[in-house]
């Protein structure tokens, strides 16, 4: 028996079949060639690090996720079967989801702990991936896993059983430039406030005067409406403010064409074109924050890590942020303990020590949000001190010092006491994407529609929604 069969029958959890492995294995009969060479590697491998796979740490922070790994390998350094590894995985949030789901089911990679976008989790706990997170009904541990942002904590949840902990939240924010409002003699009430309405964004787009036909000129606002995953978000977030619910609970379809109409009119109405920059039909975050540097948009939604982005990019009086009018959705990553995992203690201990309040200011100080409400408050635990020293920007190497290139623009300590509070509020009334094991389907299926809704000369949105129904019917049943 090879040992590529004998990955296979363990996966299928039959009794006779471990024993046969087993038998195998006390006769040095599995190994792959003549010197034994793979039943050595896995032997091997099984005393190797905890392996950590994640996507690209998009914040530009230097690597917080890697340096809170190394911190981790520092707290453990006498002890080398307690060493971890970062494993960062190439490409956009579709083909590090098919590098997952192809290394879990096949056993190609030995991963003990994955970084999950949160939509993903229904999917890789129904096909039996990650393993569930212990229960803790009382004390410390209950105590500690209380401190979670509650919704940001449901994400973690499938089917009344937790499979993860939150690592790093994302939620939609306001971005705005002061200075071109200024500049337009747009008055106070018409500017940003706590509580304030998309009505009350349209009339100061309206009050600004602007109506572009070309990519490069000013317009009101901007976001991410190219066909991936940030037009799904844009269009779940329209449709929550129209109150347009596409799933239940357990990932059932709860729409119809009638609602559905109702959230394509609230999207249309959102991005209408003489308000939207026109660039934003192709733009994803990179793009629309580019438009919002260079003076294309006044306003702009855009997640948390924006920003300590623009503090590289623009000076802090030229910038601003405020919670999103209306509903905002929820994004980011949870660890999960993989279900093969021959190191699941020790993974699930990693994965305490990098959900740690410690950590979790980390995250924050490197430009993700974090997942603790105690995080927010301010009297919040400080980054581990080796982690902040190592983040340090790009601005304080010796040559930036010199010649001030690439120095951060930070702001000022009350403005950014004051981003905190709002994002820790947005992060508390956020709301989530269909929960679905078939979220892979759903997202390709609503992308495909509604930019086809959007780019389309005379769109009928009672059209577009009986199609649309008819083909997240059969998504959301699997077919």
């Amino acid at each position: 028996m090879t040992c590529g069969d004998r990955r296979a029958l363990r996966r299928r959890a039959r009794p006779a079949a471990a024993l046969g492995c087993l038998l195998a294995l006390l006769a040095a009969a599995c190994t792959s060639g003549p010197e034994g060479t793979e039943g050595a590697g896995q032997e091997q491998a099984a005393e190797g690090p905890i392996v950590v796979a994640s996507g690209l740490d998009v914040t530009g922070s230097g690597s917080v996720r890697q340096q809170l790994i190394e911190e981790w390998n520092r707290l453990h350094a006498g002890s080398r079967t307690r060493q971890a590894k970062l494993v960062e995985l190439p490409g956009g949030a579709d083909q590090q989801r098919s590098q997952l789901l192809g290394a879990l089911q096949s056993g190609s990679a030995r991963y003990d702990v994955v970084n999950l976008d949160i939509t993903w989790i229904p999917e890789f706990a129904e096909a039996g991936l990650i393993s569930p997170m212990p229960v803790a009904g009382t004390g410390a541990v209950a105590d500690d896993d209380r401190d979670f942002i509650k919704e940001v904590h449901a994400t973690t949840v499938w089917k009344g059983r937790s499979y993860a902990r939150p690592f790093n939240t994302d939620v939609g924010l306001l971005y705005y430039r002061p200075d071109l409002l200024a500049k337009a003699d747009v008055e106070a009430d018409k500017q940003p406030t706590e509580d304030w309405t998309w009505d009350q964004l349209y009339s100061s787009v309206k009050t600004l005067g602007l109506n572009p036909v070309r990519r490069d000129e000013l317009a009101g606002w901007t976001t991410q409406l190219k066909q991936y995953e940030g037009l799904t978000v844009n269009t779940v977030e329209a449709f929550a403010d129209a109150g347009v619910e596409l799933t239940d609970s357990e990932g059932r379809y709860s729409s119809d064409a009638g609602e559905l109409k109702k959230g394509l009119d609230h999207l249309l109405e959102r991005v209408d074109r003489g308000r939207v920059q026109p660039a934003a039909l192709s733009s994803d975050e990179t793009a629309s924050l580019t438009d919002f540097v260079e003076e294309r948009a006044v306003f702009l939604r855009h997640w948390p890590y924006a920003y300590e982005a623009l503090g590289g990019r623009m000076d802090p009086k030229t910038y601003a942020v405020n919670r999103l009018p209306g509903k905002a959705v929820l994004g980011g990553q949870n660890l999960a303990v993989t279900a093969d995992s021959r190191r699941a203690d020790d993974a699930r201990e990693l994965i305490t020590f990098l959900t740690s309040r410690e950590s979790e200011r980390c995250l924050l100080d490197a430009g993700f949000a974090a997942t603790r409400d105690s995080v927010y408050d301010d009297a919040a635990q400080p980054c581990w001190p080796r982690v902040a020293a190592a983040l340090r920007p790009a601005g304080d190497s010796p040559k930036a010092a010199a010649t001030g290139e690439g120095v951060p623009r930070k702001q000022e300590a009350d403005a950014r006491a004051a981003y905190i509070r709002t994002l820790g509020e947005a992060l508390a009334e956020a709301v989530q994407r269909p929960r679905t094991p078939y979220y892979g389907a759903f997202t390709q299926v609503l992308q495909s529609h509604v930019h086809a809704l959007l780019a389309a000369e005379g769109p009928d949105t009672a059209e577009a929604a009986d199609m649309l129904d008819d083909a997240l019917r059969d998504v959301f049943a699997g077919r």
